[in-house]
């Protein structure tokens, strides 16, 4: 494989970092300056029904990360086929080299709620210390210089869902940064995009609506990799920086997360099916309201709602906008926890019906569009700060600018904003070159 960086080129045979460590062959393809594209063994067969992750290829052929001492940013999602945890598994096969753990939002156990602070811990499973980055200010989700002393490597091991604003992927920009700073290498094992890799939707992030929310240059469903991500990255800001992209094997671009034969494992509290994240890109910017996003219930980010809203005049409403791909249903609801906690809120119920079709997105919008023409009075914008940030309202942060909002405040047709998006969208796609790893063909 070969490794290159802004700092220079180091060559090494497949053999020999197969041989390190006893595995199996490894090698590597360039994607750009300043990237490899790490791959094990024979290239993919068409013929094979299941995916195999970078983590996968990895304890495959541990010679890829080598005798250095390194950190692992991860979480309870990142398991193996077999379901077991990233961190115990690498530590198995590269025994005595992973010295620190580093947990995103909602844990390294994923038991946080949504904004919930974590501190930093002993990890129970392996008896290493663990650095949240996600606490009590934004400072927090910064590693500090402390967190890379003593390693050469950051893996990053983080199940993603494809959407601007889950925050795992603005993690992941973080520690790019201060990898860069300190000389360190980010290793990224990549994972299929859940949601797949053909589709996009949402604008740019306009100067002055940067936050941890809308962190990333890409659309609010983006269509990427963790790894493409990371290679995006990159190129954009960090191109002193040593990156390695270990890919996963055998997904296509057009396949959803229950073609690869992997396991679902919930990456947060609230994201419990596949179908929650494809309305996750749409249904999320109901945090930035006073209605229900149902987070205490069964059923978050599909039931949506407040006290005393008509949930049949709603959906009624919702139905005549023909959101495409998605069916509506007039519900009652009453969350344990989070917004309207024990109250029975009326409202409705999102079912995905045709997720080709789903515009998650312009479904979200609509959506909220409706409940302020039902009950304008039930509606309002969130007024507490939003991911640490007070003085911007959290829907301009979730949609990168004010328009959305403004839109939906005049009782405007989104349609305008919605071609711009669509626009800017097309030119996005057309500096992927050299960063897609993934193909149908």
């Amino acid at each position: 494989m070969q490794r290159h960086s802004g700092r220079g080129t180091e060559t090494e045979t497949g053999a020999e970092a197969g041989a390190e460590a006893g595995a199996e062959t490894g090698t590597g393809t360039e994607t750009g300056a300043g990237v490899k594209q790490l791959e094990c063994g024979s290239r993919y067969d068409g013929s094979m029904s299941h995916v195999v992750t970078g983590l996968e290829v990895l304890l495959s052929s541990p010679g890829i990360v080598g005798r250095r001492p390194w950190a692992l940013l991860s979480n309870q999602a990142a398991v193996t086929r077999a379901l077991e945890p990233a961190r115990s598994a690498l530590r198995r096969v590269v025994p005595g080299r992973l010295v620190r753990l580093l947990a995103p939002e909602h844990g390294l156990d994923g038991v946080a709620q949504d904004m919930e602070a974590v501190d930093d811990e002993r990890d129970p499973l392996t008896g290493l210390p663990v650095r949240s980055l996600y606490g009590r200010d934004a400072a927090t989700l910064e590693p500090r210089p402390d967190d890379l002393d003593g390693v050469a490597a950051v893996v990053v091991d983080l199940p993603d869902i494809g959407c601007r604003y889950y925050t795992f992927a603005a993690t992941m920009d973080a520690v790019m940064a201060a990898c860069e700073r300190a000389g360190v290498e980010a290793l990224v094992l990549d994972r299929p995009n859940p949601i797949g890799g053909v589709a996009r939707e949402g604008g740019p992030v306009e100067a002055g609506f940067s936050s941890f929310v809308s962190r990333l240059p890409v659309p609010v469903r983006h269509g990427l990799t963790l790894g493409e991500l990371a290679l995006l990255l990159q190129r954009e800001r960090y191109p002193s920086l040593e990156l390695s992209v270990v890919s996963c094997r055998g997904w296509r671009r057009s396949s959803w997360w229950d073609a690869s034969g992997l396991p679902w494992v919930p990456p947060s509290p609230n994201m419990p099916s596949l179908e929650t994240a494809a309305l996750y890109p749409g249904l999320c910017l109901v945090e930035a309201t006073t209605l229900s996003e149902g987070r205490g219930t069964t059923r978050p980010f599909h039931l949506v709602g407040a006290p005393g809203l008509d949930g049949e005049a709603l959906a009624a409403e919702l139905r005549s906008l023909a959101p495409a791909g998605a069916g509506v249903r007039a519900a009652r609801f009453r969350p344990g926890f989070g917004k309207h906690a024990g109250a029975v809120c009326g409202g409705v119920e999102i079912h995905v019906t045709d997720r080709a079709a789903l515009q998650p997105l312009a479904l979200g919008l609509g959506l909220l569009q409706a409940v302020r023409a039902v009950d304008p009075a039930r509606f309002a914008w969130r007024a507490e700060p939003y991911e640490f940030v007070g003085e911007v309202p959290a829907i301009d942060l979730l949609t990168g600018s004010a328009a959305a909002r403004e839109a939906i405040d005049g009782g405007r047709s989104l349609a305008p904003l919605f071609a711009s998006w669509q626009a800017w969208v097309s030119g996005f796609e057309a500096t992927l070159g050299g960063i897609l790893l993934y193909h149908d063909d």
